[in-house]
């Protein structure tokens, strides 16, 4: 009983794997952000720590030359995630909506993807793996949902199809 009252009082999950916990001091080595530029578009963004410690996914997304997305991208050696159920997103957004992805392999060519809204207010997203669906290049694939054993990378995407200033602060990534 007494360590359930201490993870509660503490805010920690004894089933929880941290992916990343942003701070003023992290080091975004493994961080980088991938534009519709890649494709000929022009959508800009950045990533960088703010001011409190978080991560902020900033700029603007351009439909000039077929563009239409910004996105930002964590790569790590594959870490199994066990009984883990959920990705659990720390986010404040500006009332837009956005796409989580994750790689289970590094050798795969797609992602699995789940889109979640923010509300301009600090949120706690669940999103379960299991509701994860394969896609490549915006187009689903008939794959089966996400069901594998470990993971290699995460991102976030914008790309509502329309241009707009958009503005993400990550304040922690975790499995659940």
């Amino acid at each position: 009983m007494f360590l359930i009252v201490l993870f509660s009082l503490l805010n920690l999950n004894p089933n929880s794997m941290v992916l990343f916990d942003f701070s003023k001091n992290s080091d975004l080595q493994g961080w980088f952000v991938v534009n519709d530029d890649v494709m000929g578009g022009r959508s800009q963004a950045t990533f960088e720590i703010d001011a409190a410690g978080n991560g902020l996914f900033q700029g603007k997304v351009s439909l000039e030359n077929n563009g239409g997305f910004a996105s930002v991208h964590y790569r790590f050696d594959r870490m199994e995630i066990g009984d883990s159920k959920k990705l659990v997103l720390h986010v404040k957004g500006d009332g837009k909506r956005y796409q989580a992805r994750v790689y289970a392999n590094t050798s795969d060519n797609y992602s699995y993807i789940a889109y979640f809204n923010t509300s301009g207010e600090w949120q706690t997203i669940e999103i379960p793996l299991e509701n994860m669906y394969p896609s490549f290049r915006g187009r689903k694939l008939d794959l089966a949902n996400f069901s594998e054993s470990g993971l290699v990378e995460i991102a976030l995407l914008i790309g509502n199809k329309k241009v707009e200033n958009f503005s993400l602060q990550i304040d922690k990534i975790e499995l659940r």
